[in-house]
């Protein structure tokens, strides 16, 4: 039976990573529960209350966004840790990684009146070549009804990856449509963008988005989450926010991984250890016997 519900787990993040890797987004349905989606929704009822309305044409003036989900619920960690989705990022972020991290847990709600927002690629926050590496897998979970007069989100299929280097596609959007417990997953390099709120309602949600592990992540994941709140996160969450090393050495603390920084006390110097891919370590180690041999 074990077996078999593998198998079953592994078809399905096959089929979901080939339809993102080829059209550039997927819905997933019922990937949760809608009562966690409720529940999670209330829980951050009174931040959406109190959050005011961002500045600028980017964010929305009729729009709220907060941060450090994790932090503001519990709940949140089901969605940030979902097995599929995060196989699923994983899959689609591994050639060009050793490990991926999370990049934003935002909250949005458009209100009524907000403005179509500008289509645009996640990817280009960074700067970085474009056309083959992906370097970040984006998923929007819904939690109100997703629908073409409340805004939901506008995708661009096959506009991703070598498409990013052409013109902008003729082509009208897909309104990305999809109920409270459903996913939406779209690449970095896919084009985007909030749809027009011509309703009375507002239309709440969450983006969780993951990236290459040695980027810089959009949302500053140490001071969302520091030492003193990531040391009560099970060890795999707090290695997603941060807390783990990329070979080679990178996110370092005093030249140790920074998961020492969520245990007992440590002394003031510590002590820096190698921690290199493995063809750097042959490289290092050869070198390293040459140079004794010749003394």
């Amino acid at each position: 039976m074990r077996s078999e519900t593998l198998r079953a787990a592994e078809t399905s993040l096959g089929k979901w990573s080939t339809e993102l890797a080829r059209e550039g987004y997927c819905v997933v349905p019922d990937a949760v529960p809608e009562a966690l989606v409720r529940q999670l929704d209330e829980e951050l009822r009174p931040d959406f209350e109190a959050t005011p309305f961002c500045e600028g044409g980017f964010y929305g003036t009729r729009t709220k966004r907060f941060g450090r989900l994790l932090l503001r619920s519990a709940l949140a960690d089901a969605f940030v840790r979902h097995p599929l989705i995060l196989g699923i990022a994983e899959e689609m972020l591994a050639p060009w990684c050793e490990r991926i991290q999370l990049n934003l847990t935002q909250a949005i709600a458009l209100h009524p009146g907000a403005l179509p927002q500008l289509p645009h690629r996640d990817q280009d926050m960074w700067r970085g070549a474009i056309g083959e590496t992906e370097y970040l897998v984006n998923i929007m979970w819904p939690f109100t009804d997703y629908r073409t007069d409340n805004g939901a989100t506008l995708i661009w299929p096959k506009s991703h990856a070598a498409a990013a280097l052409g013109p902008a596609p003729a082509d009208n959007p897909v309104v990305a449509e999809m109920a409270p417990g459903s996913a939406l997953l779209f690449l970095g390099s896919t084009l985007h963008g909030a749809g027009e709120n011509r309703s009375r309602d507002i239309r709440r949600g969450m983006i969780v988005s993951y990236c290459l592990g040695w980027l810089k992540p959009y949302e500053n994941q140490w001071l969302a989450y520091p030492p003193e709140v990531a040391r009560h996160f099970d060890p795999e969450l707090a290695a997603l926010v941060g807390y783990s090393q990329h070979r080679p050495n990178l996110g370092n603390f005093e030249g140790q991984c920074p998961s020492v920084l969520l245990g007992d006390p440590i002394p003031s110097c510590i002590g820096a250890i190698d921690a290199l891919r493995p063809d750097q370590q042959g490289l290092v180690e050869a070198f390293v016997a040459e140079q004794r041999r010749g003394r």
